[in-house]
């Protein structure tokens, strides 16, 4: 359907279209599903084409310059007359504009915004019930205006060097004064408490848009794909991320495997690129709703964040132990048990960064503020406290940060006050531990200090020995 629409969009209509007015989908008044006529002058009726997105159908081209004129206020007309109007506005704005020339049809893009902006606030007055033919005529125009091919980004097929994502400036569509107020139309009509559902359902149906949904998934796919794996560089992750975001919140259960699949080979990938703190809110959210709609996907995320796990970026590990929080606040004690040793292993290693402007070691700190996670580490404290205790003594006897000695400390007294036997035989195989690798090291000093002497005395007997023979 929608490869239909995009060749549809490019067809040259015939004579007879293109003077029949019915072929905008708006027709004569006093019949069901038209309208009347838009005011412009005969120079323009050659350009008049079907606006319908059924296949086959065309979108009509700008009229000459001069041709429209602005139609009256719907304040100005008596209410009898404001469904007629309504029609002819409609078909004021089934033609579309070349925004790449600002200077091109002015005068006629202005008119349509603010006729536009008059249809947007009828429907929001709810001041008229509009007709079901009304209804029909405004989905299509609706139809002509957004269902449209997207404009290549500003950095394509220039030979341009790609800016950074982070200081580029926000681009909009040259259109978009026009189809903002399109989007706006369609959203008041469908949350309007005027509107008729089971006739808004008779054009806001799977043809709209249900029949898209699988073309879209695989074109939002593919732009995922080609981020992550070729360019690392896309200026609309974080909106098609908000966009999914909304739509994994209404995903079904038991869940189907292709969105667990989307979440495996997409979700959890984005976690690489290096721009990720541009969309990673976006991202934090859809991966913590999966967590929250299947709680067995927790392990799977959980590894999917470790082996993405930046090493040298302390920025990134930031965002990383935030997006860590949420998940396990999602996350079921059996799904715990099975990532917890190499999960806790890698906080052990952030409680240790001395980073000198994001104390990584003071966010890392912060988990064990949350009372689920402290419920998760209390039920298996046997494991956790033997691998990050090392970290917290390390803490205590060499930290830079006073704020990171007083977590760290609230979290021993925490230990101890939980298992205080377990604390204890955790400090002594601390102290064997350390006392063993003094001992080696102590060893090594000694044998080194051997080899340095050994080599010494070679040194000053080969000088003798030399100096005998000559």
């Amino acid at each position: 359907m929608f490869k239909k629409i995009m060749k549809g969009g490019h067809r040259k209509p015939s004579k007879s279209e293109a003077n029949e007015p019915s072929n905008y989908g708006i027709g004569h008044p006093g019949r069901p599903g038209s309208g009347s006529n838009v005011v412009v002058s005969h120079a323009s009726r050659g350009a008049l084409v079907n606006s319908s997105p059924s296949p086959g159908a065309a979108t009509p081209p700008p009229p000459p310059t001069g041709s429209v004129e602005p139609l009256p206020l719907f304040r100005d007309v008596p209410v009898s007359e404001r469904q007629s109007l309504f029609l002819r506005k409609l078909q004021h704005c089934c033609f579309l504009f070349d925004f790449t020339d600002t200077i091109k049809n002015a005068r006629e893009k202005e008119i349509k915004r603010q006729t536009l902006l008059e249809l947007v606030d009828f429907i929001q007055s709810g001041s008229s019930k509009i007709s079901e033919s009304c209804q029909e005529e405004m989905i299509k125009m609706i139809s002509v205006n957004i269902f449209r091919c997207l404009p290549p980004a500003s950095h394509e097929n220039t030979g341009q060097e790609p800016a950074d994502p982070e200081e580029e400036e926000p681009y909009l569509e040259p259109s978009w004064p026009h189809l903002q107020l399109v989007y706006e139309l369609l959203l008041r009509y469908v949350v309007s408490t005027d509107t008729d559902t089971k006739v808004a359902k008779r054009y806001i149906d799977h043809s709209f848009f249900m029949v898209h949904r699988p073309f879209i998934r695989k074109a939002i796919n593919n732009i995922f794909y080609r981020f992550i794996y070729v360019t690392e560089r896309h200026s609309g992750i974080g909106e098609l991320l908000e966009i999914l975001g909304s739509i994994i919140n209404g995903f079904a259960l038991p869940m189907k495997e292709e969105h667990k699949l989307f979440l495996i080979r997409v979700l959890i990938p984005l976690h690489k690129p290096k721009p990720i703190v541009v969309y990673h809110q976006q991202l934090s959210y859809c991966i913590v709703q999966f967590v929250e709609k299947d709680y067995k996907l927790a392990d799977t995320v959980i590894r999917g964040l470790l082996k993405y796990w930046p090493v040298t970026n302390c920025a990134k590990e930031n965002l990383f132990l935030g997006e860590l929080e949420e998940v396990l606040e999602a996350t079921q004690p059996v799904e715990f048990q099975r990532c917890m040793v190499p999960l806790f292993q890698q906080i052990g290693r952030c409680l240790t960064s001395s980073h000198f402007q994001l104390s990584l070691s003071e966010r890392a700190l912060f988990l064990w503020n949350n009372e689920h996670i402290v419920g998760l580490i209390a039920q298996n404290r046997s494991v956790i406290l033997l691998i990050i205790y090392p970290a917290l003594e390390k803490n205590i006897q060499s930290h830079w940060n006073q704020a990171v000695h007083g977590l760290t400390a609230n979290i021993k007294k925490m230990f101890m006050e939980m298992d205080h036997e377990l604390f204890e035989e955790c400090q002594r195989q601390y102290e064997e531990k350390q006392a063993k690798s003094k001992e080696v090291e102590e060893q090594q000093q000694y044998t080194w200090k051997r080899l340095a002497e050994a080599a010494v005395e070679r040194d000053g007997g080969g000088e003798e020995d030399h100096m005998i023979t000559s």
